[in-house]
């Protein structure tokens, strides 16, 4: 019988991977990533990790993966080239957007290069009226002449974006047809295939980004299913969500705009139910890895999710406020902001005599110059280990530092350049990069009406936790909670999600004037459409859970906020209805007026209960025993500059101590600067407490 459950997140530098056995028994291994083929590292870990606790490949019960393939495809423009079939009179929808700048004052900002060229963005003469009528329909002829030109360009993938075709779908789903028979080494995309909701630019930015990405997802998990079936494993593999849910690998492959963030909200998701089993209401969740930095909230147990997202350089946030600052996707996704700010962000010093941190970064190949693998401009990793925060070696002894070898690389790019000392160059690298990470935070707190001195900051990721205090005094934060692997914590976070869909159905109108019966239908429509798509997943109509919500926005709003609808709707829930809606906006904006309040989607999400799914109130260990392992100097800043630190094995620690302490663990160091104290809390977890 198979006894294990994996899970597998692929960071810019490691690859995590966490085994929970039916006993609770919980193991973990990192390997270096392998960027090029981001697969490769995924099949050693589990070799690895199988063979680490007695197992073969034959014993997984199922394989759990967050990737970052679809962002980086994004960030780094090597998607597949795109074309779009829109209405005519649409074809500059992608080169209008929303009208905005995401700064008002930036003479010189840049609009995001659109990921269709307009050469490739071409229009077709039908027509679907706002309440569905068809105007004018299709021509066959039309598609397959736009086809022939693609096929005669090179295009790979395929956009389709019909005006109104949300009300009305035949004409849309009439090209897709046309082009799959007539074409069919084409990837083809259609707008009401992903999302069948009002709005042109929202629809088509969404469909171009899931053409963009999609022959890049595909081919990525047919070679990782692959390779899984060719070392032995016959699990299912099931794909974390941007929503911070799973899903089946076929239907990451057919719509990959929904696993863009991939990964990282399961961390968040990992946080949530870390936060239930330890009694903490409200955390700030802050992940730090070899690339990005991210933040995200939990506020009152609940997490913070948005329908919509925008993925760009610099800092990537759902913000209300900031808009048009990248490529738009509409779909559900956990509310996290992003910085280009990880160990392996490569720190260098511009024209004008500025340190910069980041967005670059060294990541796994070359990596920090301290690895030894070819990496030749300092990193934060390289400032770390000339400030003496991490030990000689990282993952479990794997990879040797060569801090000679940091040190050379800091003077020469940065304390030369700077007419700073080599320890003063790495503390700049060090603040900057701290500075950077606090937008994060900031812009899921702060920027949100939200108070972050009376929250807890979690802190996981490979580096994390060599970040956390800092981060947490430079925001007056008092509590920072360390999990018990936060190395890996987002693998295990996906250890500990629901597989989970989401439908949609525009239902447009007035909620005083909304019918009960018409919501109903649709709710059982909806309804319908889940049970069918999670029995393909294994799973019957009494294991699933139903999340129903109605999108309300004032008249004349362009942008509406998601209220929980009961599961049938009566006449009385339209003034409840109301009262919800007024107090969330209230919450958000400060205000909210006495104006009509229209009705716009209903959504639900469905999640399949899983029986296995990882409980933090009961993780066990394979973690042996340890205690002190002498100490080292370590320079905080440049007031206490270097201090004489205890450093502890994280596995041996218990009780509580007072900073300066190092605790070590093959995952991550764990930093309490002076002044701090540090104690376990009963459930595997680690408190600092800060003055």
């Amino acid at each position: 019988m198979a006894r294990a459950r994996v899970g597998v997140d692929i960071g810019g530098t490691f690859t995590d991977l966490v085994l929970i056995e039916d006993n609770g028994r919980t193991t973990f291994a990192k390997v270096s990533s392998t960027p090029t083929h981001p697969e490769e590292a995924v099949l050693v870990g589990i070799r690895q990790i199988v063979e680490k606790v007695g197992l073969t490949t034959g014993d997984i019960a199922e394989v759990l993966h967050g990737t970052t393939v679809g962002s980086n495809t994004l960030l780094q423009k090597v998607g597949a080239r795109t074309g779009l079939i829109t209405t005519k009179g649409f074809r500059d929808v992608l080169e209008i957007g929303r009208v905005r700048t995401p700064t008002m004052f930036d003479l010189g900002w840049d609009k995001p290069e659109p990921l269709v060229a307009r050469r490739y963005r071409r229009e077709v003469d039908e027509r679907v009226t706002a309440d569905g009528r068809i105007l004018k329909p299709l021509d066959r002829d039309e598609v397959v002449q736009i086809g022939t030109f693609f096929k005669a360009e090179g295009i790979r993938s395929v956009a389709i974006c019909f005006i109104n075709s949300y009300r009305n779908p035949e004409n849309e789903i009439r090209a897709e047809e046309v082009l799959r028979e007539r074409f069919p080494d084409l990837s083809v995309t259609s707008s009401v295939s992903v999302l069948p909701e009002i709005r042109e630019y929202e629809r088509t930015s969404t469909t171009a980004v899931n053409a963009y990405v999609l022959p890049a997802l595909r081919s990525y998990f047919e070679r990782l299913e692959r390779g899984l079936c060719d070392i032995g494993v016959r699990a299912p593999l099931l794909i974390s969500n941007s929503n911070g849910g799973l899903s089946s690998a076929r239907m990451a492959q057919e719509k990959p705009v929904f696993f863009i963030s991939s990964g990282r909200s399961a961390g968040v998701v990992g946080a949530a139910r870390l936060a239930a089993a330890v009694g903490e209401e409200d955390l700030i969740v802050f992940d730090m890895g070899g690339t990005t930095a991210s933040a995200s909230l939990i506020h009152k147990g609940n997490l913070t999710r948005t329908n919509e997202y925008e993925f760009r350089a610099g800092i990537s946030t759902s913000s209300r406020f900031i808009k048009a600052g990248g490529y738009l996707m509409r779909v559900p996704t956990i509310d996290v902001a992003e910085v280009g700010n990880g160990a392996g962000s490569i720190a260098f010093v511009d024209t004008g005599g500025l340190l910069h941190v980041g967005p670059l970064s060294a990541g796994a190949v070359p990596g920090p110059v301290c690895y030894g693998i070819g990496g030749t401009k300092p990193t934060m990793t390289d400032a770390n280990v000339v400030l003496g925060f991490l030990p000689a070696a990282l993952a479990d002894g794997t990879m040797q530092l060569d801090v000679e070898e940091a040190r050379a690389a800091i003077a020469r790019d940065l304390s030369v350049p700077l007419g700073l000392s080599i320890e003063h160059a790495a503390c700049g690298v060090r603040e900057v990069a701290n500075i950077n990470m606090a937008r994060a935070i900031k812009a899921v707190t702060v920027e949100r009406g939200v108070d972050p001195r009376s929250f807890t900051l979690l802190a996981f990721g490979g580096s994390g936790p060599v970040h956390a205090c800092d981060l947490a005094r430079t925001l007056s934060i008092s509590r920072v909670l360390f999990p018990q692997y936060p190395g890996v914590f987002t693998a295990m976070g996906m250890l500990a999600a629901d597989v989970e869909r989401y439908f949609l159905r525009p239902l447009p109108g007035f909620l005083h004037l909304m019918s009960p019966d018409e919501a109903n239908e649709h709710m059982a429509i909806l309804r319908r459409d889940a049970v069918s798509a999670l029995a393909q997943e294994g799973y019957a109509e009494d294991h699933i859970a139903f999340a129903f919500e109605l999108d309300l926005r004032f008249r004349g709003q362009d942008s509406e906020l998601p209220i929980p609808l009961p599961e049938k709707v009566s006449d009385t829930d339209r003034e409840s209805l109301r009262e919800a809606f007024l107090a969330t906006y209230q919450g958000i904006y400060g205000y909210a007026s006495n104006d009509t309040v229209e009705t716009v989607n209903v959504r639900l999400r469905a999640s399949g209960i899983n029986e296995h799914r990882l409980d933090f109130a009961s993780c066990g260990s394979s973690v042996g025993e340890g205690g002190s392992i002498g100490s080292r100097r370590v320079y905080f800043d440049r007031t206490l500059q270097w201090v004489d630190t205890p450093i502890h094995t994280r596995a041996g620690f218990s009780g509580k101590a007072v900073g300066p302490i190092i605790l070590e663990s093959p995952d991550t160091t764990i930093v309490i600067p002076p002044g701090a104290t540090i104690s376990a809390d009963g459930h595997g977890n680690l408190v600092a407490e800060l003055d």
